[in-house]
């Protein structure tokens, strides 16, 4: 059997998810708090029909063996949550984490959600809620009716200014042991999973967590010109891989031609 065929296979397969990974990437350079995935890949089983070692006879060992790889294969696809660049913006709902952790969303199944995307609105009843309409909770209060001038300060802290007088309170944040385990539900959303860990609740500013910043949002942590390299990179190892098997079928048809 020409195993050549079928590891080639497995390359460009691994391949082409990497390139998806990389086109995803570049899609939402411009997604505020989007974190940019990584791909890893892993070796498959070996064919072993020589083991080094081995007994040879008269007391002696095999030095080497034999051993020829199956192909490769993804491991995993990873969040890498390196801090994105701050821009500001002006607008007083805009509120982006400087450093570790995240603002807690509740999804309309009453379930929790976490997001770096602090670009906030206010529904008509005063909650400040995601782009999309969740509550956004974080020890977030709802806004009162004739409120003039809202004030963030990076240690969480908020103020409701207005004719009746003024409110303050303070922001929460949440972070995990493992970020990278959340499992991402669009909408710039991530969901908590075994492999992150519980969630850790503080207060900006303190104990290791990030500061907010009013008026800016995080954008993407996508490096354009490192993509567009990985992007190269995959294409030439999916040609490669491709002349693989083009390599392979024709000594197989070398071998069909051998009687005549």
């Amino acid at each position: 059997m020409n195993l050549s065929l079928y590891s080639a296979a497995t390359g460009m397969e691994a391949q082409q998810l990497n390139l998806n990974t990389i086109s995803n990437n570049l899609a939402n350079v411009n997604t505020p708090g989007f974190k940019r995935s990584k791909i890893e890949f892993q070796d498959l089983l070996y064919q072993k029909p020589r083991t080094a070692g081995a007994e040879a006879g008269g007391g002696n060992v095999v030095p080497t063996g034999i051993e020829v790889g199956n192909g490769s294969r993804v491991a995993s696809t990873c969040k890498v949550f390196t801090q994105g660049q701050l821009t500001q913006t002006g607008e007083k709902f805009d509120v982006a984490i400087q450093g570790d952790g995240f603002f807690e969303i509740q999804k309309p199944d009453g379930t929790l959600a976490y997001t770096r995307d602090g670009t906030f609105k206010v529904s008509p009843t005063g909650q400040i809620t995601t782009n999309d309409g969740l509550p956004v909770l974080s020890g977030f209060q709802p806004v009162p009716a004739g409120t003039s001038e809202v004030t963030i300060s990076d240690d969480g802290n908020v103020t409701y200014t207005g004719a009746s007088g003024s409110q303050t309170f303070r922001l929460t944040l949440t972070r995990f042991a493992n970020p990278s385990g959340l499992r991402s539900l669009g909408g710039n959303l991530y969901e908590e999973t075994a492999a992150s860990g519980t969630p850790e609740t503080g207060s900006p500013g303190e104990n290791g967590f990030g500061n907010t910043k009013q008026g800016y949002i995080e954008t993407s942590n996508v490096n354009i010109v490192e993509e567009m390299v990985n992007l190269i990179v995959a294409q030439r190892a999916y040609e490669i891989n491709s002349k693989s098997v083009q390599t392979s079928d024709e000594m197989l048809q070398n071998i069909a031609q051998m009687k005549r």
